[in-house]
């Protein structure tokens, strides 16, 4: 329920969207200055069948996907979440920058501690300085395999987009993967006999898997469009453990904001899209009825020596064409030829890295790309994969069978607290919860890239990174080939950074900062480490706070691939994280 009735109207208005194939004529959009927003999200079980396998699923409201979220830019956003299910539940706003709103970012044992059965616990925040899509998404165990959903966040009011107006927007394509069994008893197993996960048993457009999977006829995601029209099509990728290719048959994309930032437009015929990360894409349809289905495809982007699910998710993009005077419609479905895409090979690191080097920001007066360039703390963290020792009289299913996988950051695989970071921080009650001595630097280098060291064991620990206020932050993330080369999407809350720098094989400090990007740099919240390479990041640390840093692949969360940074307050009032409020969960 909004709290005017402009805003309710347009909640109604794009609440039936989410449900219905029709599209969005852009100019439409209800104007509305800054507001708050409520809703409600009742954490309740569903029963849902794919793929002909029928489970119950943990979802928001019943519905699978979840519930979109929208907001204008500076509005304020209030969600009050009811635990009716024996999972512990939290919920993270991906992407949101959370500025001096720590308490509502959502990651468990991190911020908060998780929202216990028949618990509830307010999310509040405010959108600042960001438009485009987010998402929404659980982020406790693996429930995010069914907990998700997205949030649009138009421009303020009269304010236009950066790139020529769509005609039409559609509902946001999230791209997710379907497990016929359960994907807690998935991950309990894996983590148990310390092997790898099994893998997905299809990928989804908006949970439908599509006309290739058998048994999946009817679940087939349809986007409705017009002849000789633009289109605003918004992408997220919520699957568990994959990066995806994805592209339209015999159709262009543009490039127009990735992560809720504007970049400068251009056209693709594929793109590259990691868990965890957005894409806005303008979609030029034919100038007539073309007489042919054509199909929406998404596919992985896999590099490591894992396993994983090699199938493809398909979708329709169906013309429609009138055909009387009472507008009745012909579908482009209906015995016209069906043209698929072709998309890159599985592991085509070489497409990757040219389209991720293509991404640019804006750099514009309206729309500055603010890097910070007297940087003051300057990291080199080792991302990848190691081992742990298998337990005494037990066989276990890792590199070997006495070893389990496991994964760290410059050697340190994280252990998760059973107090929540944040509130030790606020109430200085660190001790015993963690410490704050991450390493800057790995304590032992050694050839990243090269042959992999005889010792593989990760060390453990809740260790933190502190920095000061307005901190200027460079850090450099370094793939190893320990277990096999790897791209791992990092993802940093609280922030959005810039990348200014990206490479293949061990990080130069003394030649590759030359070649620094500091001009034009994307803008982003989540970005790929290259298998066998290098990425360079910058963010300015002014938002205070606990700020989880962690692979978006979740599997390699699971097995410790994660960090946090504490960010202190600053000496100004508006510099300062507020007390926690009074309904935040306890342990």
């Amino acid at each position: 329920m909004e709290t005017t009735k402009a805003a309710t109207l347009l909640l109604v208005f794009i609440s039936f969207l989410w449900f219905s194939p029709e599209l969005v004529i852009a100019k439409n959009h209800a104007a509305s200055s800054s507001i708050t927003r409520h809703y409600q999200f009742d954490i309740k079980l569903q029963k849902v069948t794919r793929l002909c396998h029928t489970k119950t699923i943990v979802t928001v409201n019943g519905q699978f996907p979840g519930p979109r979220i929208i907001a204008r830019e500076g509005d304020r956003v209030v969600v009050k979440v009811v635990n009716h299910v024996k999972d512990n539940i939290t919920i993270h706003w991906h992407g949101i920058r959370q500025l001096r709103s720590g308490w509502a970012d959502g990651p468990a044992y991190v911020t908060q501690c998780p929202i216990q059965t028949g618990q509830s616990y307010v999310y509040n925040f405010t959108i600042v300085g960001q438009r485009g899509t987010l998402w929404w998404h659980a982020h406790v165990s693996w429930l995010r395999s069914t907990l998700y959903g997205p949030i649009v966040i138009l421009p303020k009011r009269n304010v236009p987009y950066p790139f020529p107006k769509p005609d039409f927007e559609t509902a946001p394509i999230i791209f997710g993967e379907w497990f016929n069994t359960d994907t807690e008893a998935i991950m309990n197993q894996a983590m148990r006999t310390g092997g790898g996960p099994n893998v997905s048993d299809a990928y989804t457009f908006n949970g439908l898997p599509g006309p290739l999977y058998n048994c999946s006829a009817q679940d087939t995601f349809r986007l409705k469009v017009k002849p000789g029209k633009t289109y605003l099509l918004r992408l997220i990728n919520a699957a568990l453990n994959d990066e995806l290719f994805f592209s339209v048959a015999n159709h262009s994309l543009t490039i127009v904001d990735v992560d809720a930032v504007y970049v400068k437009p251009f056209t693709t015929e594929t793109l590259l899209i990691t868990p965890g990360q957005t894409t806005n894409v303008l979609l030029k349809t034919k100038p007539h009825f073309p007489n042919a289905t054509f199909l929406m495809e998404a596919r992985p982007y896999a590099t490591g020596p894992g396993t994983f699910d090699n199938t493809t998710t398909a979708a329709i993009l169906e013309y429609e064409h009138p055909t009387s005077k009472k507008n009745k419609t012909i579908s482009s479905t209906k015995s016209f030829p069906v043209f698929r895409p072709t998309l890159p090979k599985i592991n085509d690191t070489s497409f990757a890295t040219k389209f991720s080097n293509t991404l640019r920001s804006l750099a514009s007066t309206r729309f500055p790309a603010n890097v910070p360039k007297k940087i003051n703390r300057r990291f080199f963290f080792t991302v990848g994969l190691g081992t742990n020792p298998c337990p005494k009289n037990q066989v276990c299913q890792g590199p070997t069978n006495t070893t389990k996988f496991a994964a760290s950051v410059n050697n340190v695989s994280f252990t998760m607290p059973t107090t929540a970071l944040l509130q030790a921080h606020f109430f200085n009650k660190s001790k015993g919860v963690y410490t704050t001595d991450f390493p800057s630097n790995p304590v032992f280098p050694f050839n990243y890239t090269g042959t992999a060291p005889n010792n593989t064991l990760v060390s453990h620990g809740t260790k933190v990174v502190v920095l000061p206020y307005n901190t200027e932050v460079e850090l450099v993330m370094q793939d190893t080939s320990i277990l096999g080369a790897e791209s791992h999407p990092l993802h940093l809350h609280g922030f959005n950074f810039y990348i200014v720098g990206t490479g293949f094989g061990n990080f130069d400090s003394s030649k590759d900062p030359a070649k620094f990007n500091l001009v034009d740099p994307v803008e982003r919240n989540t970005v790929g480490v290259p298998a066998g390479g290098w990425v360079a990041i910058r963010f300015l640390a002014d938002n205070p706070g606990v700020w989880f840093m962690h692979c978006h692949l979740e599997v390699h969360t699971s097995w410790g691939l994660k960090m946090a940074w504490i960010v202190l307050d600053g000496k100004l009032p508006n510099q300062k994280l507020p007390p926690p409020p009074s309904d935040l969960p306890k342990c």
